[in-house]
């Protein structure tokens, strides 16, 4: 066997190592891809935070195009967006909340204090359909068509630039599809 045999192993380890470190370059890190995109939302059902004797589920989202916002009191990301939640209901767009691994009485307080962008919230305190959802933590937001698809996650907090290159042109797109 020749002596260079003995040093052929390492190197093709080494040249296979450093492939797949500089193919990682090209890969945003804020970006997490969902298994969940172009699938139908998964099943749920919860009570409301404010109601808590009434449920939300996955088949209110059927028939509009919907956003679902999952947030915390805690989570400090979700006060950074909350006033751009806000302007997207104050442009029509319908949203959901599903307040995550939460207490009830301050998320009401804080709604209360901020403002409430959402139709209704759903009160998921031990975070189990966050679970179903893919959270990795808050906030997060998706998208749903009106057959009740995800069609897009996005993930931390959304901002103005977001909201104009990213979900309203989505939004109107779904809006416009049969």
């Amino acid at each position: 066997m020749p002596a260079f045999a003995r040093y052929l192993a390492p190197l093709l380890a080494f040249l296979a190592l450093a492939a797949l470190l500089y193919k990682g370059l090209d890969i945003d890190p804020r970006t997490i891809p969902s298994p969940l995109i172009d699938k139908p939302a998964p099943a749920f059902k919860l009570p409301e935070l404010k109601h808590p004797d009434k449920f939300i589920s996955n088949a209110d989202f059927q028939g509009k195009v919907t956003l679902l916002n999952v947030w915390a009191t805690w989570c400090v990301a979700c006060r950074q967006e909350h006033q751009n939640l806000v302007l997207l209901r104050q442009k029509g767009v319908d949203i959901y909340g599903l307040n995550y691994k939460d207490k009830r009485p301050a998320a009401e307080q804080w709604l209360q204090q901020f403002g409430n962008p959402y139709i209704v919230n759903a009160f998921d305190a031990d975070g189990r359909v966050g679970i179903d959802w893919g959270v990795y933590g808050t906030p997060e937001t998706f998208v749903i068509d009106k057959h009740g698809i995800i069609r897009h996650k996005h993930i931390g907090p959304i901002t103005l630039n977001a909201i104009e290159n990213e979900i309203l042109p989505l939004v109107k797109k779904l809006r416009e599809a049969n």
